[in-house]
Formats: C-alpha cells, structure tokens, sequence
C-alpha cells in the first residue's frame, strides 16, 4: 500500500513509520520541517501521488502545562492543521482510508471511566479545553465527510504512550518521573513530583498502540475507538514502580501539592476494543517500564 503519514517523527510515528515500512508498505511520511501543514498549498506537492491510508498524526501541543498558555495559538494552528489535511482528503485522496487521533483530555471533565459515546459530551477540562475542542472538530469533520461524500476513517484516542524513542523534551509524566528519577540516583537531585500522587492515570506501551492502529484500520466500519488497556495506577504507585527498576528509594520523592496536577482519576473504557480484538495481548507494564528505563539510560 502507499501510505501518508503526518507527524511522523512524533513520539508515535518513530514507531508507526518502521513498523509500516517493515510490512513492505510504501510511505510518505511529512513532519513541520518539510511540509507546513498550515498552508494548504504546500500539500500540492503530493497530489500526483495515490495513497490507500493517511494517518494523521501532527498536532501542534506538548504534555505538561503548555495548554494553559497556548490557548488562542493552539485553536488557530491546530484548526489549520486539520482543515488543510480534511481537504487534502477530499479533493485529491476521497478513497484513502482516514486514520487520525483523538485525545483523552477532549472527554468531559470528572467522567473517571472515558467512554466513545461521551467523547463529545459536556464540557472538557477547562486547562485543557482548547486543544480539546480542537480534536472535537476534527471528528466532527471526519462524521461531515462521511455523511457527505461516504468517505471512510477511523478516529482513534490512546491513552499517554510511552516506550522507547522518547526524546529527552518530551514532558508526558511517565517520562517526565523517569529522568527525575534517573537525575535523583545519578546526580543526587531533589524529585519533586506535582500533585499529591495519588492521581490514576493510563498507560499504553507504543508498540501496542502502533499494532492496535493497524488492527483498526483493518475494521470494514468507521469507529470511534479507545486505544487502552483499561488498566490505571496512580503517580506513586508508578513512581514506585520506576524506582524498584531503577535502584532508588521512593521515600526521598517529594511531592509538591501546590503545583497543577490534572484530573485526579483517567482511564479508558476499554469494552469496545477488547470486544473487537479479544485475543490482543498488552505489554505488561512492569515489562514496557523496563524496556522505556533501559532505552533512557542508553542516551543519557
């Protein structure tokens, strides 16, 4: 197959991109450096070529508390972003298979267990509610396409990934406590960690994400579609975790309460997607910790 790929030198697509190229797919893969995404004409460049699938990954966000001061730049350039990718898809791939990604934080704030049906209901985490909205519009472009003109997606929300191939800016929590924790044994620094600790969240390593992805893509009806493992622990109990792996006392953690901490309980209903693929099998989270530690301290 010939396959687009957006975003793809993002956290996700250093894995997505391998993984389809070692199937022996063919794949264009664009990333901010070689393809602005906010000027529509610069994706005339590819509209000679014929693609079976585009996985529209780019957004233009980070983990931590960057929402709270993008807002306005956030809604301008991610709404860009999606409108020229809708368009490039209608007006010169109207048969390629549509694969994009959602985001957790677009469900409503204080629904504890994320459900599909409730994806677009109620209002989302005021912090974090105007790249929420933005992947709400997304959707809701993929639903009008489909309506209209009968073309095909697949919008998929995965739970926080981690694995290897993390780079050292990436803020998302998990990697986030793994260099404080690294710091905190190699070079004796405080770890401070925001919140009280006891905050759930979910995990999914980035090699099951990339195979559910193409598990979905094969499904014959557009889905909205949790990608996770339905499992959660809170940010101790991780903690906890990376310092058994990582030979560290958690009693030298410090957490600091006055700091912004998220939503106290996030995870996915993951009903649908164990229905649709019974016989998956998660990574162990113990294992994909160990994996994720391992490749950090081979490039620090």
């Amino acid at each position: 197959m010939n396959i687009f790929v957006t975003g793809g030198t993002g956290f996700l697509g250093r894995h997505l991109v391998p993984h389809l190229q070692e199937k022996g797919h063919r794949v264009v893969v664009i990333n901010s450096k070689n393809c602005d995404l906010r000027e529509k004409q610069n994706l005339l460049q590819f509209n000679d070529q014929t693609f079976d699938r585009i996985y529209h990954l780019a957004a233009w966000t980070k983990a931590g508390d960057f929402c709270l001061y993008h807002q306005g730049e956030q809604w301008v350039i991610n709404q860009q972003i999606n409108t020229n990718i809708l368009w490039f898809w209608k007006e010169f791939q109207e048969k390629a298979l549509m694969v994009t990604m959602g985001t957790s934080c677009a469900y409503p704030l204080g629904d504890a267990a994320l459900k599909e049906e409730n994806y677009m209901a109620d209002e989302p985490d005021p912090h974090l509610a105007t790249y929420a909205y933005t992947k709400r519009m997304l959707y809701a472009g993929l639903l009008a396409f489909q309506m209209q003109f009968g073309m095909k997606f697949q919008h998929l929300i995965p739970s926080t990934l981690y694995g290897p191939k993390f780079e050292a800016g990436d803020n998302h929590f998990i990697f986030d406590l793994i260099k404080k924790i690294h710091a905190g044994k190699t070079r004796e620094e405080e770890v401070v960690l925001w919140g009280t600790g006891e905050q759930v969240r979910e995990l999914m390593f980035v090699d099951d994400a990339v195979r559910l992805i193409e598990f979905a893509a094969e499904l014959p009806q557009s889905e909205l579609l949790n990608l996770g493992s339905g499992a959660g622990y809170n940010i101790r109990q991780y903690a906890e975790m990376l310092c058994e792996i990582m030979g560290y006392d958690p009693k030298k953690i410090r957490y600091d309460t006055t700091k912004y901490s998220g939503n106290p309980k996030r995870f996915f209903d993951t009903t649908k997607i164990k229905k649709l693929f019974p016989d998956f099998e998660y990574t162990d989270i113990r294992e994909g910790l160990r994996k994720t530690v391992a490749y950090y301290e081979s490039i620090v």
